[in-house]
């Protein structure tokens, strides 16, 4: 889980998800993103970083 603080510091928190994806072995993890801007986006999406598929959810 984050708070939305800016698309680098949300950029980080992917490769962050991907590393402990990398040391428990696994392939597929979730991401959930709290963001409080008005003009946000709200949904899930799947995203490939690497070997990696990592769902997000923005809400």
């Amino acid at each position: 889980m984050k708070i939305y603080r800016g698309n680098e510091y949300y950029l980080r928190g992917e490769e962050q998800l991907a590393g402990y994806l990398e040391d428990y072995h696994l392939q597929k993890g979730y991401l959930l993103s709290f963001n409080f801007n008005q003009k946000k986006k709200v949904g899930v999406r799947k995203v490939m970083l690497g070997d990696k598929v990592l769902v997000e959810a923005v809400v």
